[in-house]
């Protein structure tokens, strides 16, 4: 197949590679730059730590009191934050395997009662409420916006060009922010038609919604939310 991938760097072409491997042609458009914020985190002795993204985990790993913080428990949303945050120089990682409310359900039923400090470590605009679930569970949570996921305003001209001939076979989505940005620099260019012809795999429900809003005809939501689940529907 022919495809085209929107996810951020260095995600991106990782995937792309795996893609190629198995005989698909891919066209990599990253359509979200992620960037750090200068925020200092401290060392926060007894802190537990929460991510829903890989970005968190990279950008932590970065971060001047990284140091400090390697041994503290880490919760995180799946398999790919969870290898994320290992490869990052974490050694204690817990993994919800699932989404966001996965990941609430977890932490709150291991620290509900404790006085847990809990230290939400996150982008600038998310796509759920995580802190919002735990406070309303009795937990207290320190939100922290430690990187900015900022929008691509237009496709790269390769990815645009594809579009418009319509030889692009099938769009991989990964984030709600994504899709979301995809629909914008289609409608920046008055392509809306063309950008919604091809077949779009998304992450999940909540990623596919923006494109079922828009009309698009053919949507595959992967059973659960991880690439290889969604790299599955590539052979269906």
């Amino acid at each position: 197949m022919r495809l085209l991938l929107t996810r951020p760097e260095p995600d991106a072409e990782r995937t792309a590679l795996t893609l190629r491997t198995r005989g698909h042609v891919v066209l990599t458009a990253p359509l979200l730059q992620i960037e750090p914020i200068d925020v200092r985190l401290g060392e926060r002795p007894g802190a537990v730590l929460l991510m829903t993204s890989a970005s968190a985990a990279r950008i932590t790993a970065v971060n001047p009191d990284m140091p400090g913080l390697r041994d503290r428990p880490v919760f995180v949303v799946g398999a790919h934050t969870a290898n994320a945050a290992r490869t990052a120089g974490f050694t204690d990682v817990t993994s919800a395997d699932g989404d966001a409310g996965d990941l609430a359900r977890l932490v709150a039923q291991r620290f509900a009662g404790t006085g847990a400090s809990l230290v939400y470590l996150r982008g600038r605009e998310t796509a759920g409420d995580l802190a919002g679930c735990l406070t309303r569970d009795g937990l207290k949570v320190e939100s922290i916006a430690i990187y900015a996921a900022n929008a691509i305003q237009q496709f790269p001209a390769p990815a645009e060009a594809a579009l418009r001939a319509g030889s692009i076979d099938g769009v991989l989505h990964f984030s709600r922010r994504t899709t979301q940005t995809y629909l914008a620099c289609a409608e920046a260019l008055g392509g809306r038609e063309w950008a919604l012809r091809p077949a779009h795999y998304c992450l999940s429900a909540q990623v596919a919604a923006p494109l079922v809003d828009a009309g698009a005809a053919l949507i595959r939501r992967a059973a659960r939310p991880d690439e290889a689940a969604l790299l599955s529907l590539l052979n269906i």
